[in-house]
């Protein structure tokens, strides 16, 4: 399989036809796409290494059997989603702003994807009555100052559908921030073209997108070209990233990562502890383990390369920082990136 057949894998059968898995492994593959979405693009199937078995982007798409080992913790709906969503589309936790779901497909099917209950081929995304609902919810809300395009992916969807989204988002004169979060200019950079650049831009507005990426590989060249496509467009691009068990979860590799991004002009934001999704166990590590790697990344990279280690609250609560702390109970002693604790006067 290469990027230049053009075709996505979108079935068990055409993961084995393309040896991305062993065919002794179809029928355990075949169960677990029944239940999640399964889609790997050219691109990403290009970067996967064969011959490795624990290759690290094929850990992000390729179904695993212990997808099927569901823990008690886990849930369908891990960080609140329903309990916030006052009309069809749109999640309002924080006061000031509000998720607005178009689309329930993505280019790819990440294996730890905390929504894979709810996205997926033939899930559809908002119908024309219902996205005007959203947004007449959003007019009517003037505490919303940013609007933040999710889904699914966004950026799956058409340049002139994306266009009329954010014309009639713009036409709204209390939003200010438009965010788009998307995985696309890694996984199909063909799709940042300049008539979708183009729909991302409001006139006096605000557009972001912050850009999924978990491994130093998926910056590729043609990733970075899609980058620079939507940053010289004067559209500020930041990055977020997902901790997970034998992709990230060292300190060369998520560091390698960090510095790809920056060197892409997208700002490291997010490093996001995996939610408690169903099937994903094998994927997480502890807190402990992110904390650590926190540590590893001050003062050996550059503050540029630093995100911020959250964990979303399960049930709807939001995102909290859970990084290290470095200042001593009583504040009296900080702590530098050698592990030497210094004295400091509290006041």
């Amino acid at each position: 399989m290469n990027a230049a057949s053009g075709k996505t894998l979108r079935s068990a059968a055409e993961i084995v036809d393309a040896r991305l898995a062993s065919r002794d492994r179809l029928a355990a593959l075949q169960e677990i796409a029944a239940r999640y979405a399964v889609a790997i693009t050219p691109a990403m199937a290009d970067l996967i290494d064969r011959s490795d078995a624990h290759d690290p982007v094929a850990r992000q798409f390729v179904p695993d059997a212990r997808e099927l080992n569901l823990s008690p913790l886990e849930s369908g709906d891990p960080i609140g989603d329903e309990a916030f969503s006052p009309v069809e589309g749109i999640v309002h936790r924080y006061p000031d702003r509000v998720l607005l779901k178009l689309v329930n497909a993505c280019a790819v099917y990440c294996r730890f994807c905390f929504r894979r209950e709810m996205v997926g081929p033939g899930r559809g995304g908002l119908k024309p009555r219902a996205l005007a609902a959203a947004l007449d919810y959003i007019a009517g809300c003037p505490q919303i100052w940013e609007v933040i395009l999710t889904g699914g992916d966004p950026l799956v969807l058409s340049a002139r559908r994306l266009a009329d989204v954010v014309r009639r988002l713009s036409a709204i004169a209390h939003v200010k921030v438009i965010r788009v979060h998307t995985r696309v200019p890694v996984v199909a950079p063909e799709r940042i073209d300049a008539a979708l650049v183009r729909a991302l831009r409001a006139p006096e507005k605000a557009s972001f997108v912050v850009l999924h990426a978990n491994h130093p590989r998926e910056l590729t060249k043609k990733a970075r070209s899609a980058c620079a496509r939507l940053v010289d467009a004067g559209v500020p691009m930041l990055a977020q990233t997902v901790l997970l068990r034998g992709v990230n979860d060292d300190p060369e590799t998520l560091g390698a990562l960090m510095r790809a991004l920056v060197e892409s002009r997208v700002k490291p934001y997010y490093l996001h502890h995996a939610d408690l999704a169903p099937g994903t166990a094998h994927l997480r590590t502890g807190i402990a383990e992110g904390q650590a790697l926190m540590r590893a990344l001050r003062g050996r990279y550059s503050g540029l390369c630093q995100p911020q280690y959250v964990l979303d609250i399960p049930g709807g609560h939001g995102k909290s920082p859970i990084g290290p702390n470095y200042l001593s109970a009583d504040g009296s002693t900080i702590e530098d990136f050698n592990g030497r604790r210094h004295r400091y006067p509290p006041r």
